[in-house]
């Protein structure tokens, strides 16, 4: 019986065929909408953690803040130096590296071409922390870093607009004006967790930056990359009480520094996507309710002209039950090819969509199924008040229906 109602189903989904296209359109465009929102959503949490995950993992920034809290205004917190990087490595257990950087801005000129990009000191430890590779050249020797020589590892956006078609190793440019011999290029890191492009970058030895573009000794931060045995928690915990101590800090007196953790920045950042993709994907499923309201409309409608038939099968022995399910199936049945339309349409979308985005395709099964049963669903819910009245239409009177 069920197969004989299927058959019918969808004679009568052609019979009306444009009809049928205009029911089911809430449906696509609700499923379309759905799946189309929460994959472009997973594709850019999925960017967001891989973008962070750039900035190194278990990395512990400390940075010098404002102190805050009653006596403190304007008062400017004590810089960090290279004393507290030695005390770090030799008191905070769990340490992988520890580099100090002191960052500015300048200009890169060579023969004609010039470049702004960002100008940061640092040590060997820095390349350790982030595990960032060299894909030629070499790092600085102990020599270079102790006397402060005027020699850089630059990035590959620096090589692309200062460099064309001419290795740079070896070959000197002006940055400022300081003149500085590229010893070494960065591997290919693309863009950071907040939008900057991280291969744009000149990186000289930490004492070749404070003599010769900061005049001072300050450092902007201190990169503490963790033991990936050891939790970070602990150790920010320990590096906090580290430089409390250092930095004379009574226990009524807030942080005058700031520790940031990139773990607790990519889960944060990832938790409010999933929100964001959540609710993007709420909104759309309200098309989902307007669709299956569509097909109720559309279905009354149909029992209203098909009374004549409904009286006759009843009249020649049909059960109610019967006609009740010979509706419920058109119903389920124009939902969902609805739902697989919907996908489909979404899976295009989908594909088209994420390279102008720039966040990866990420392919769901789960949310793709879970559409496609929720249409069905829709079509049983919002089906079943038509269905009823059709079985429930009294013989004689369906049959003096005109």
């Amino acid at each position: 019986m069920l197969g004989t109602t299927l058959i019918l189903a969808f004679r009568e989904i052609r019979r009306h065929l444009l009809r049928s296209f205009l029911t089911i359109l809430g449906i696509v465009i609700g499923v379309a909408a759905v799946i189309t929102m929460v994959t472009l959503g997973n594709g850019a949490t999925a960017a967001v953690q891989e973008q962070i995950s750039a900035l190194g993992s278990n990395i512990l920034n400390v940075r010098p803040g404002q102190r805050m809290g009653p006596g403190s205004a304007g008062e400017s917190p004590p810089p960090l130096r290279e004393e507290d990087i030695d005390a770090i490595r030799e008191q905070i257990a769990g340490v992988r590296a520890v580099a100090g950087q002191a960052q500015t801005t300048a200009t890169a000129v060579r023969n004609a071409q010039n470049w702004s990009t960002t100008v940061n000191g640092t040590t060997n430890d820095y390349f350790d922390a982030q595990r960032w590779l060299l894909s030629s050249g070499r790092r600085f020797t102990p020599e270079e870093e102790q006397a402060g020589k005027a020699v850089c590892v630059i990035g590959n956006t620096v090589v692309a607009n200062l460099f064309q078609g001419v290795d740079p190793v070896g070959q000197r440019f002006r940055v400022k004006n300081v003149s500085c011999t590229v010893v070494g290029i960065l591997a290919t890191r693309g863009q950071g967790g907040f939008g900057t492009d991280q291969d744009d970058t000149v990186i000289m030895p930490l004492k070749t930056v404070q003599r010769r573009f900061t005049g001072n000794r300050d450092l902007r931060s201190i990169m503490v990359a963790v033991d990936d045995d050891y939790d970070t928690q602990i150790v920010q915990k320990s590096l906090s009480e580290l430089l409390r101590e250092r930095r004379h800090l009574t226990a009524d007196q807030p942080d005058n520094f700031s520790i940031f953790d990139t773990r607790q920045i990519s889960d944060a950042m990832s938790s409010s996507t999933r929100v964001m993709t959540g609710l993007l994907g709420a909104v759309a499923g309200v098309s989902l309710i307007v669709g299956g309201i569509g097909i109720m409309n559309i279905m009354l409608v149909s029992v209203t002209e098909r009374t004549r038939e409904i009286g006759i099968r009843l009249a020649i022995g049909a059960l109610s039950g019967e006609v009740l399910l010979q509706f419920l199936v058109e119903a389920v049945v124009l939902s969902s090819l609805g739902g697989v339309i919907g996908v489909i349409l979404a899976f295009i979308a989908t594909l088209a969509l994420a390279p102008v985005m720039g966040v990866p395709f990420i392919f769901d099964p789960l949310i793709n199924m879970v559409s496609f049963l929720f249409s069905a669903l829709i079509g049983v819910v919002f089906g079943y008040f038509p269905a009823r009245r059709a079985a429930a239409l009294n013989p004689i009177d369906a049959l003096r229906h005109e």
